[in-house]
C-alpha cells in the first residue's frame, strides 16, 4: 500500500501522539509524583523525606500541612493518596472509612508563652494552674496561684492571651484530652476534640499560626509542636506530669513517653500517649499517624513506599527536627502490616 503525503503526515503525527502520550503517562507516574495532606505536626520531617525520597528515588512526594481534621477529610475523599493525623482513628472509624492507620513518629506538644523577663524552664505551671488558665479564670500572670510555685520570679502584672489553634488539628485535640485529663471543669464545659470552643482567646492556623501569634503578642501563652518550639526560638514552661512531677520538655522526657506505646496492628496501630505514666515523663506526647486507602491503587501503592523508605533512611533526619522516630520492632510490625494489606 503506497501512503500518500498527506496520508503518510497525518500518521506520523499520529505516530508523534501515541509516543508523547505514553511518555508523558511513563514520567507522571513512573517519575512519580503524590499528594499528601493534614497534620502540621507532622510537617518538617514529612517535607524534609520528600525532599531526599525525590533526590534518591526521582519520585515525588508533595505534602501540605493542612490541619489533622483537613488531613482526614481529604483522605476519606481520596483528594489525596495519604493523610497524616495526630489524632488516631479507631479501628471502627477506620472500616467507615476504607484506611489503613499506622504510626509514623512521636513527637512532643510544648506549652509556650512571651512575657518579657522569662526564660526557657524558669516558669512553673501545675495542672490546676494551667487548666485555669486555658479556661479564662486566671487573668494575670502576676496572680498569687501563679506566684505560688514560682517564689523569687519576677512575673509582670500583664494580661494573659490565649492563643490556640483555629484549624481542625490534632495537636488541639491531644491538649484539649490532656486539659480533659487534668480537669474536671474543663472536661465538662470544653471536653476535647479537633476543635472545641475555646472559652477565650485568639485562633492561629497551624503550628505556625500559633508560633507566629505567640512571638507577637506580650502576655501571650500557647502550645506548639517540640520542633516549632525549636525552629521559632519561643519560651517553654515546666509542666506537672501524672504523677505530679515538674518536668521539662526535653527528647529525653518525650522519649519516655513514646517508650508506653503498645502498638498493636490489630487496633489500627490507635495509642493515645498523653499523660502517660512515670517521674520522668513529659505529660503532652502524641504519635503521628498515616492514613492510606485500602483500594488497589498505584498511587496509594507509592504512598505506602515512600513511608517504608523514610523509616529506612529518615530517623536521622526526624531526630535532628526533635522526634523521635520508632523502634525497629515497631517498624517491622508495620511492614507486616502493609504486606498483609497488600502494600
Amino acid at each position: 500500500m503506497v501512503l500518500t503525503q498527506s496520508k503518510w503526515v497525518r500518521a506520523v503525527a499520529f505516530f508523534a501522539v501515541c509516543i508523547a502520550l505514553l511518555f508523558s503517562a511513563k514520567i507522571s507516574y513512573a517519575g512519580g509524583s503524590i499528594n499528601g495532606a493534614g497534620s502540621t505536626f507532622a510537617y518538617p520531617v514529612y517535607t524534609k523525606w520528600a525532599f531526599e525520597y525525590e533526590k534518591a528515588t526521582g519520585n515525588r512526594v508533595n505534602y501540605q500541612g493542612v490541619g489533622s481534621g483537613a488531613g482526614i477529610r481529604q483522605v476519606s475523599q481520596r483528594v489525596v493518596a495519604f493523610g497524616g493525623t495526630d489524632k488516631c482513628l479507631t479501628k471502627e472509624e477506620l472500616g467507615k472509612r476504607n484506611l489503613i492507620q499506622f504510626p509514623s513518629m512521636v513527637g512532643g506538644i510544648v506549652i509556650v508563652v512571651h512575657i518579657p523577663g522569662i526564660k526557657n524552664n524558669q516558669l512553673k505551671l501545675s495542672n490546676a494552674v494551667i487548666s485555669k488558665i486555658f479556661m479564662g479564670k486566671i487573668k494575670y500572670w502576676d496572680d498569687p496561684q501563679i506566684e505560688k510555685d514560682n517564689s523569687g520570679l519576677k512575673l509582670p502584672h500583664l494580661g494573659i492571651v490565649i492563643v490556640h489553634r483555629a484549624d481542625g488539628s490534632g495537636t488541639n485535640w491531644n491538649i484539649t484530652y490532656w486539659l480533659s485529663q487534668i480537669s474536671r471543669q474543663w472536661n465538662q464545659k470544653v471536653h476535647y476534640g479537633l476543635s472545641v470552643n475555646w472559652p477565650t482567646g485568639v485562633g492561629g492556623k497551624g503550628n505556625m499560626g500559633v508560633a507566629s501569634y505567640v512571638k507577637q503578642i506580650k502576655g501571650s501563652i500557647g502550645y506548639v509542636e517540640y520542633a516549632f518550639w525549636l525552629q521559632n526560638h519561643l519560651t517553654n514552661v515546666d509542666l506537672q506530669n501524672k504523677e505530679g512531677k515538674w518536668v521539662a520538655p526535653t527528647v529525653a522526657t518525650i522519649r519516655e513517653a513514646a517508650a508506653k506505646a503498645n502498638w498493636q496492628p490489630s487496633k489500627g496501630f490507635y495509642q493515645v500517649l498523653v499523660n502517660q505514666n512515670g517521674a520522668k515523663t513529659w505529660p503532652i506526647v502524641s504519635g503521628t499517624f498515616v492514613l492510606i486507602p485500602k483500594e488497589k491503587s498505584p498511587k496509594y501503592k507509592q504512598a505506602a513506599e515512600f513511608f517504608k523508605w523514610g523509616f529506612n533512611h529518615g530517623d536521622k533526619a526526624a531526630e535532628k527536627l526533635g522526634y523521635i522516630p520508632l523502634p525497629r520492632s515497631t517498624k517491622k510490625l508495620i511492614f507486616n502490616y502493609l504486606r498483609e494489606n497488600g502494600f
